[in-house]
């Protein structure tokens, strides 16, 4: 990979953004809400309508899936998009071309897999992403080992990488993510991939517990949250609800932009009346 880039981080940096956003959330007396798109699904100009109707609708951050064509850490709906996105042209530039569109009006954060940022170098990625307004990024399959030049290229332009905890990381590893994160830690509520399921994990309060007594930042959880309820449920200990899968069903199950714009937005206004009773 290349060397990070000396450019310097933004006076509107995107860790502060992500910070300032979890702390409104916090002062109003709940969870930040984050959902999640894959740019270019269904098509280009749908997915922009997605983004404006996501910061409309009450978003406090938003998680930009960028296309890829084999997502490891994403279930069959995810992948699918990711699928129909490539498909129909849909690359990096499009997904930066959707965060430049809407990053003035909240923070996004980037969900990439490593090869796309391998592809350009650490350096390359992180100027374009910057100048595109993004706040940080999610690499799902770059391990903590792995991640110092990356982390290093993204905090040289003011951006976040953002780690991800699993039920299945160690206490010892679990502090020493705790301890490398940036923007906010992403708990991943169950073992597998991403999808709607009808419970929530048992001992997930507990995960959410340790690891904030541990976190010097946020603490979101995503993975299997697709009811209004269960955001509510998540938002009572946690500092982020992510809302990924049942959000991109509704916007793939609508009929054209605006049809997918109305879809997801009526879901993330009862998410955010959840997350306020």
């Amino acid at each position: 990979m290349e060397a990070p880039s000396d450019h310097p981080p933004a006076s509107d940096a995107g860790v502060q953004r992500i910070a300032t956003a979890f702390a409104a959330a916090q002062a109003s007396g709940r969870a930040a809400l984050m959902p999640y798109m894959m740019a270019g699904f269904p098509d280009r100009e749908a997915s922009l309508a997605i983004a404006a109707a996501y910061a409309d609708a009450g978003a406090d951050l938003i998680e930009l899936g960028v296309p890829f064509s084999d997502p490891l850490a994403d279930g069959p709906t995810i992948h699918a998009a990711a699928t129909t996105a490539l498909a129909a042209g849909a690359t990096f530039e499009t997904a930066l071309g959707i965060c430049e569109a809407v990053s003035g009006r909240l923070p996004v954060v980037l969900m990439v897999y490593s090869n796309m940022i391998l592809a350009r170098g650490a350096g390359e990625f992180a100027d374009r992403a910057a100048a595109a307004g993004a706040a940080g990024a999610i690499v799902p399959d770059l391990p903590l080992d792995e991640a110092e030049e990356v982390r290093a290229a993204l905090s040289s332009v003011g951006m976040a990488l953002v780690p991800l905890l699993a039920p299945t990381t160690p206490p010892e590893r679990r502090a020493r993510i705790c301890a490398a994160a940036q923007g906010f830690v992403y708990v991943v509520s169950s073992v597998g991939t991403t999808g709607e399921r009808e419970r929530l994990p048992s001992g997930l309060v507990e995960l959410v517990e340790a690891t904030k007594v541990e976190a010097k930042v946020p603490v979101a959880v995503g993975f299997g949250i697709g009811t209004p309820e269960q955001v509510g449920t998540v938002g009572e200990v946690a500092d982020g609800v992510i809302v990924g899968s049942r959000l991109v069903r509704a916007a793939g199950e609508a009929d054209g932009a605006e049809g997918a714009a109305d879809a997801v937005a009526g879901f993330l206004r009862d998410a955010r009346a959840a997350l306020a009773a």
